[in-house]
């Protein structure tokens, strides 16, 4: 594209998303890795909610959870999953869609090893998605499980990684009169070359 230059240019979207995240890191007063992760349910009804993008990779977007959450069960049911990371500070979005897979070996070993204590316990105690009696039912599995687990719990096995592969990476910035620029990547399968074309605002 003749026109893709600046903020757009290059040959990698992972390159150029993990430029536009550490420009984010800059300017974004909180979370500037906070990313809406949307999945569908078995009846196909839509679920959105906030979670925190880990890293970018070489081919993906990593996050961590609870794989029996929600949003763990809606992604291993379709396999499928789309992100938005936005940045007001910096007038930008990035839109993500693609196939899901787990993130669940060493890497993912490392990362849980990584996190405060209190995060580690509260992998441990917390049923995610699932009902709850009190607050005080909560801090008393978190009391159970500190005194069970020690001062260093290994990663449960239903907590750990998701890889988002995208087939479609849309980056937009800001433009005057909301005549905004758009440039998505598309590609068919993640063996095919990604084709890139301007949008209309």
């Amino acid at each position: 594209m003749s026109d893709r230059s600046g903020k757009f240019a290059g040959d990698d979207p992972f390159e150029i998303a993990r430029a536009w995240l550490a420009e984010a890191e800059e300017t974004e007063i909180n979370d500037p890795n906070a990313m809406a992760l949307a999945t569908v349910d078995q009846s196909g009804l839509p679920n959105v909610r906030m979670v925190l993008l880990k890293s970018i990779g070489a081919d993906s977007f990593v996050f961590y959870t609870n794989y029996e959450s929600a949003k763990g069960a809606e992604i291993a049911a379709s396999g499928k999953a789309a992100l938005v990371l936005h940045w007001k500070s910096l007038r930008r979005q990035i839109r993500v869609r693609g196939t899901v897979t787990r993130e669940d070996g060493p890497e993912a070993d490392a990362y849980f090893a990584s996190r405060s204590l209190k995060s580690r316990l509260g992998a441990w105690a917390s049923k995610q998605s699932q009902p709850l009696g009190s607050r005080a039912d909560l801090m008393a599995e978190v009391a159970r499980v500190t005194a069970a687990k020690g001062p260093n719990p290994p990663r449960p096995a239903y907590w750990g990684g998701f890889r988002i592969a995208p087939v479609e990476i849309e980056f937009w910035a800001d433009g005057a009169f909301r005549l905004h620029d758009r440039f998505v990547w598309r590609r068919e399968t993640h063996e095919n070359a990604w084709e890139i074309t301007r949008l209309s605002p």
